[in-house]
């Protein structure tokens, strides 16, 4: 028998399918797009509580020395997508109750619910799907949970991935992740699909080539998984000793041109050839990495830097790579060394520009969230003058951004957004609002307080972001 779980909807509910010409995919994946540089459009205003929906609490196991942990709301990444079908707009939600939610993004109304074996922490992928003969299943999600409230990691099977139709709820297939050296199982990544071809990282650290057509699905240890093309490993065997088996890959791949740029675990920032299906750049850091690659539009690379594993401070690199990975780094920005929650300090959360957003001659900025309690701003296109700082090695020295603005909003793993004037920047204090002028000049428009994680999307004048506290939030001007 098949296994597959089903969704939990309205009592005698059918999904309201529209054609292809009435939805569009406004954020589909982890920071909007390919490049992970879109968050919205719009400049909010301030951050009155439209509505918020309880997302509720949910126990996951950390490992069986440890035992498990009741967490409530949603964390990192837990970023929403957004969907527009007609004249309304809907999120897709993952939580840390095991569910995945659709809503309405006006009034928070839950159309479908899914339920997982884990708690959900990553941002899904969605996908027009042009093989579908089959309406409800035109538009698919794609999304990891944890490994499963009662399994471990040498679990005979870790089905953590799936395949979700946007319109019912309903499971289309799930993946079966495998063991490696990696101490990890769980998918907390955001996948990207390329010419109907899926490309995931997993948290075994292997960059997972899929065909994501449920037509295309088979039957495997009783579940319908769908076809791997190709599985490429994203750490070496002296990575596996240096890092104790933590070569985890938990960010999400951005595309530049024919490569995709995955930050591993490992310590590795990978370039994987679209062309020939081959992994042929390798920038190696040494730290853990966790936030994900961001692509500018001058055609380079941003990647947060943990501090773990390094002698020197975690922080931010731009690397060029065009150029061999020895010769590619344009900058570094180093944060202070800050022990919080069982990090040592840098940056977990993915850096914010607000490249999609500016003409030609404007200031290209960048946001970068800490542990150390600030957000930076830099000109991401400008070098400081004279000024170098150590680079993860504690030898080596790199040139420095010029700073524009260092903003006290309190430790952070969150993703900040930079669209139009505005900068939405949330933390373990809560979520901050600013302006911004020509200038550089950061004005607090508002701030709420609570514990946010995740990261936040905006459209108009809302934002939408979940906490900690339980709750996904719609924050607006009443």
């Amino acid at each position: 028998m098949v296994f597959l779980s089903s969704c939990q909807s309205p009592p005698g509910s059918k999904p309201d399918i529209k054609s292809k010409q009435d939805v569009e995919i406004l954020i589909g994946t982890f920071r909007g797009n390919e490049e992970r540089n879109f968050y919205g459009w719009g400049e909010p205003s301030g951050l009155d509580i439209i509505w918020k929906f309880y997302l509720g609490e949910g126990e996951t196991v950390i490992s069986r020395k440890l035992g498990s942990r009741i967490w409530a709301g949603a964390g990192w990444t837990g970023q929403p997508l957004m969907v527009r079908e007609g004249p309304d707009t809907f999120l897709i939600q993952g939580a840390y109750d095991h569910n995945l939610r659709k809503l309405s993004a006006a009034t928070g109304e839950e159309i479908w619910k899914y339920s997982f074996d884990d708690v959900v922490k990553g941002t899904g992928t969605l996908w027009m799907n042009p093989h579908s003969a089959e309406p409800e299943n035109s538009l698919i999600l794609f999304q990891g949970s944890r490994l499963g409230a009662g399994n471990f990691l040498d679990s005979e099977h870790i089905p953590s991935f799936r395949a979700i139709s946007y319109f019912s709820g309903q499971e289309l297939w799930r993946l079966d992740v495998k063991w490696t050296d990696s101490y990890s199982r769980d998918a907390d990544g955001s996948g990207l699909v390329i010419d109907d071809t899926l490309y995931m990282a997993l948290e075994n650290s292997l960059l997972t080539v899929i065909n994501p057509d449920p037509l295309k699905a088979e039957v495997r240890d009783s579940m319908l998984q769908p076809e791997i093309i190709r599985e490429l490993v994203l750490y070496t065997e002296e990575d596996v000793i240096a890092h104790k088996k933590n070569v985890v890959t938990e960010a999400s791949p951005a595309r530049l041109k024919d490569h995709l740029f995955v930050a591993s675990g490992a310590g590795h920032v990978y370039g994987y050839n679209l062309n020939n299906g081959e992994i042929d750049w390798d920038f190696f850091i040494g730290s853990d990495l966790d936030g994900s690659v961001v692509v500018t539009s001058d055609s380079c690379l941003l990647v947060p830097v943990e501090k773990q594993y390094i002698p020197g401070r975690g922080g931010v690199f731009k690397l060029n790579p065009a150029m061999e990975p020895e010769h590619s780094v344009i900058w570094y920005f180093a944060v202070q060394d800050t022990l919080y929650e069982g990090w040592e300090g840098g940056v977990i959360g993915t850096p914010g520009i607000n490249d999609s957003y500016i003409q030609e001659n404007d200031m290209k900025l960048a946001a970068i969230p800490s542990l150390d309690g600030f957000t930076y701003i830099i000109r991401h296109d400008k070098i400081d003058p004279g000024k170098t700082t150590e680079g993860p090695d504690g030898e080596t020295t790199f040139p420095v951004p010029l700073l524009v603005a260092q903003l006290e909003t309190g430790a952070s793993i969150s993703s900040p957004v930079l669209t139009g004037n505005r900068l939405i920047t949330a933390g373990y204090e809560g979520i901050y609002l600013y302006s911004y002028d020509s200038s550089g000049i950061f004005t607090l428009l508002d701030k709420y307080c609570s514990v946010f994680e995740a990261s936040p999307v905006t459209w108009g004048d809302r934002i939408y972001i979940a906490a900690r506290d339980g709750y996904l939030y719609c924050f607006g001007i009443k």
